[in-house]
């Protein structure tokens, strides 16, 4: 029966209504009230340092290195004020995992959402943070995240909210490598003829600590050359002790800033309880050691339950390179032990480089927890890229369906919004490669590339599959792990597989049950990887190899969905190139 104004039953109308009213914005006035701005100060410099014990250059946030750790409850507003210290060159921070909704010029990333900033100049990232989970921020400019300038950023849940899982405490490992040839050395090497590649790193960090030429482990080892580190000594390069109490439960996060190295973790005698990916609840599994590649983020949960009179190891190790880096250690200290107490047996022996078997069991392991939002059932669109070592004019690049990103002086957000057409190549990237003649298992037939900067345009709301397919590299009998990541969203991983895709046969291999929530997924040598998304989030974004000399070497494409939905773009980000021009009121 229908309701008027002024009938009996009106009150009794309005109590319900507003009743269910109070009952679905309660979580949103919860939120609010409970929410605040966090604001941060930061200037970016470059510092002598010694990461490894080996005095060094890095970039540094207000002097430090890593740099501050950002801590914030789900609802909060950031707020950073970041001015760039650097003499000579721009910068620009990302924020990994953020999916910046509302606000995609607060992203970070050169020439997508914004300018660099420039020397002396003061740029303000202001954005909310939705998502509990595990993150990290880095630079996003040339090879600034190789040169240091990344830290943790951890989003806890808001009041009154709880985790789907227990723990006692919790311990926060940012994991990274490190060079000694400094990162612009890196970056001409890699456009010059004949290529120079970087090489592998001489060390690896845990939160921007480790040892070079020397081992904490050395008593264990086979090579006498190899000398004990001291446990105390250098504050900037010892390592960060781990101080437990026995049986307790700890919250492990990891998160992995590598410009390279893909690693695996392990601690001594102790098993691990994975329930976090990338700012997801996953269905908790059992491990004895983790994969983490470039991008990705975990939550662990691992009870001190061994002896309590020892200590123990905690080891990363490079997987899917041949390893001619060593092993990165620390020590998980049981109080009331003394934390310079060694542990009483060798570390940890990371996995062999090549055995992927031993990647893929973990990763497949990976299934979002039950309450996650499945994927669309069906696509509207499906973009296949190959990923391919080639050759343009003799350099070395890594291209897409044959296409080296190089990226435009214009930022895509402003020049997309305002229609300048001649700031980047109007012609859609290409969505395919020839699948039937392409043989993905050896060296490409014709090695030669193409530059370019085109857009993929995204039906708004629309569902996008995207197939990353791994590919033989230059060389015969190569082909490299790549972690891909996305800006702007989390895409469901509907599944990996081995080979070149076939919709008729891998298809109906496709998870769409509980296929796990990402923002970085891996594809593994001569495979390929499925992921789906919805383009719900307006602005630009970059989806990238999370290597980072790949990225440089072209290796990305760029997304844009929705721009049009977005009022107004900050002006301040967009005083370059072309919108630099509109914005100082001159003609094009």
């Amino acid at each position: 029966m229908g309701t008027t104004r002024g009938s009996k039953i009106d009150p009794i109308y309005r109590y319900v209504r507003a009743l269910v009213i109070c009952f679905i914005l309660l979580p949103c006035i919860k939120l609010s009230l409970g929410a605040k701005t966090r604001h941060f100060k930061w200037e970016v410099e470059y510092k002598y340092w010694s990461p490894d014990c080996i005095e060094n250059i890095v970039m540094a946030i207000n002097g430090q290195f890593p740099g501050p750790t950002i801590r914030a409850k789900v609802g909060d507003t950031i707020n950073v004020e970041l001015t760039n210290k650097l003499s000579t060159e721009g910068v620009v921070i990302h924020w990994h995992g953020i999916r910046q909704m509302g606000t995609p010029w607060a992203d970070g990333t050169a020439s997508i959402s914004q300018c660099a900033i420039n020397p002396g100049e003061t740029y303000n990232y202001r954005f909310k943070v939705d998502k509990p989970g595990t993150y990290f921020y880095h630079g996003h400019l040339g090879m600034q995240r190789s040169a240091g300038l990344y830290g943790s950023l951890i989003v806890d849940l808001a009041e009154g909210e709880k985790e789907p899982f227990y723990y006692d405490a919790e311990l926060n490992l940012l994991l990274s490598d490190w060079w000694h040839k400094n990162t612009h050395d890196q970056e001409i090497g890699l456009f010059t003829n004949p290529f120079r590649w970087v090489g592998e790193s001489q060390s690896l960090l845990i939160n921007g600590r480790g040892q070079y030429n020397c081992s904490l482990a050395a008593k264990f080892s086979s090579n006498t050359s190899i000398s004990q580190c001291k446990l105390r000594g250098t504050e900037q390069c010892a390592p960060k002790i781990l101080h437990v109490l026995p049986n307790k439960t700890y919250r492990l996060r990891l998160a992995s800033a590598t410009s390279l190295a893909s690693l695996n973790l392990a601690i001594g005698n102790h098993k691990m309880l994975v329930v976090e990916a990338d700012g997801n609840y996953v269905q908790p599994f059992e491990v004895d050691d983790l994969d983490i590649y470039s991008g990705e983020s975990y939550s662990v949960l691992l009870t001190t339950n061994q002896d309590p009179s020892n200590n123990y190891w905690l080891s990363i190790g490079v997987r899917g390179r041949l390893p001619q880096t060593p092993q990165g250690l620390t020590i998980l200290n049981y109080k009331p032990n003394s934390a310079s107490k060694l542990p009483i047996s060798a570390p940890p022996i990371t996995p062999v480089w090549n055995d992927y078997n031993h990647s893929k069991a973990f990763t497949n392991k990976i299934l979002a927890l039950m309450g996650t939002p499945k994927p669309p059932v069906n696509h509207d669109r499906r973009i296949i890229l190959l990923n391919t070592q080639n050759k343009i004019n003799g350099y070395t690049k890594w291209a897409l369906n044959n296409v080296s990103l190089v990226l435009p002086p214009t930022p895509y957000l402003g020049s997309i919004k305002y229609g300048l057409k001649n700031a980047f190549d109007q012609k859609n990237p290409p969505e395919n490669f020839d699948s039937i003649n392409y043989d993905v298992t050896k060296p490409p037939v014709n090695p030669n590339s193409t530059y370019g900067n085109g857009v993929y345009m995204l039906g708004f709301n629309t569902t996008v599959d995207v197939i990353l397919q791994n590919a033989n590299a230059l060389n015969a009998n190569v082909s490299e792990i790549h972690p891909w990541h996305l800006h702007g969203h989390d895409f469901w991983v509907l599944g990996y597989g081995d080979g070149k895709f076939s919709a008729d046969k891998d298809e109906k291999k496709l998870n769409l049950k509980n296929p796990p929530l990402r923002n970085s997924a891996i594809i593994f040598p001569y495979g390929w990887t499925a992921l789906r998304f919805v383009a719900d989030n307006p602005g630009v974004w970059a989806f990238h190899c999370h290597i980072e000399p790949h990225l440089h070497m072209g290796m990305g494409v760029v997304f844009a969905e929705g721009v049009d939905r977005l009022s107004t773009i900050p002006s301040e980000g967009l005083t370059c190139g072309l919108t630099g021009k509109m914005f100082s009121g001159q003609k094009n």
